[in-house]
């Protein structure tokens, strides 16, 4: 089962944060944490599912599922984390609020937002995006059939705020939750798009269908 919540005396570790509905989790999300790990020499990655988000839609599965896939999925990499931080609240799940948590929680480590091409297009109309980049940095991960964030848009939307920002040249996937969600409706296979012990947690709880 993956590991919940913040480890006690942590000391200074640089985290990753990966949110997002995880509905349901799937190879996408994974491969794009672990080559974020890699390339930026994180402690680890903080898997945090939406509990009310605010950008999406309303997510099929509770909450308590969600995160249950999440810990099914990464339960054979030490370096991943299932945080259920946005799902314990009753408030929207809005990033710079867990980030201010999380810095408060643990302000001797440093925190980076691993978050897609598409979703950084949209960071300027997140709320309050300079508090987010006041207490982490971000980490841009390309995705298949979006265009990559340039240097030029960076300094156009966030202008001397450039350095928080680290495009990576990850693996373009086209994995999609939607897809996911409309392959099991219509009774087709989703084997390797999710790992095996989420797609048997979906099949048993009759999710999605």
């Amino acid at each position: 089962m993956g590991r919940s919540g913040i480890a006690r005396s942590i000391g200074h570790q640089r985290w990753g944060i990966l949110g997002g509905s995880f509905d349901p989790i799937h190879f996408g999300h994974l491969a794009i944490a672990e080559q974020a790990r890699d390339a930026l020499e994180l402690t680890g990655v903080r898997f945090i599912p939406a509990g009310n988000p605010v950008h999406k839609d309303v997510p099929r599965a509770s909450s308590s599922h969600r995160l249950r896939m999440v810990e099914l999925a990464i339960g054979d990499n030490p370096a991943f984390v299932a945080d259920a931080i946005e799902i314990n609240s009753d408030r929207p799940s809005y990033t710079v609020d867990t980030l201010e948590h999380l810095t408060t929680q643990a302000p001797e480590c440093e925190w980076t937002l691993i978050i897609s091409a598409e979703a950084a297009r949209a960071l300027p109309e997140w709320r309050n995006p300079d508090r987010i980049l006041e207490l982490g940095r971000v980490a841009v991960v390309p995705r298949l059939g979006y265009p990559d964030l340039t240097p030029d848009w960076l300094a156009a939307s966030f202008p001397g705020r450039e350095d928080r920002f680290t495009i990576l040249d990850t693996t373009r996937l086209g994995h999609s939750s939607t897809d996911i969600r409309d392959r099991i409706r219509d009774g087709r296979s989703i084997r390797y798009l999710v790992p095996a012990a989420v797609e048997a947690y979906i099949g048993d709880n009759a999710l999605y269908g």
